[in-house]
C-alpha cells in the first residue's frame, strides 16, 4: 500500500512540473534581426563591405554562389504557438549590390522616381 502511494505521489509531481499554469515563457529569436530601417538604407551599387555595415553578416552565404547572401530570422513566442518567419535575399553583380527580395520592401519615402 505504500509503494503504490509514493508511486502515485511521484507520478503526480513529475506530471505537475511538465505543465504548469503562469509559467513564464520566454521568446525566442533565432537567425539575424532585419529592421525595415535596415532595408531602407540599401541602395543599389552598394558594395559588400557597405552592406555587412548596414545589415550585418548574413546568416546564409551560399558557397558555390558568392553573389547571393540569405537574412533569415525566425521568432517564436511563448505565450502561444505562432511561428513568424522573415526573409530577405541580397544579390550581388560584380562585387556590387544589384537588387535584393524577401519579405521586406523598401519604403514609398525612400523609392526613387
Amino acid at each position: 500500500m505504500l509503494r503504490i502511494l509514493i508511486t502515485t505521489v511521484l507520478l503526480v509531481l513529475i506530471a505537475g512540473c511538465s505543465y504548469f499554469p503562469g509559467v513564464h515563457k520566454i521568446d525566442i529569436q533565432q537567425g539575424n534581426l532585419v529592421t525595415q530601417e535596415m532595408v531602407d538604407q540599401l541602395r543599389p551599387g552598394m558594395t559588400k563591405s557597405q552592406v555587412r555595415f548596414v545589415m550585418g553578416s548574413p546568416l546564409v552565404v551560399d558557397t558555390f554562389q558568392q553573389s547571393r547572401w540569405d537574412y533569415l530570422m525566425t521568432l517564436k513566442k511563448g505565450t502561444d504557438d505562432v511561428r513568424i518567419q522573415e526573409r530577405i535575399s541580397l544579390f550581388f553583380k560584380e562585387g556590387k549590390l544589384a537588387f535584393f527580395n524577401g519579405d521586406f520592401r523598401p519604403s514609398a519615402a525612400n523609392v526613387q522616381r
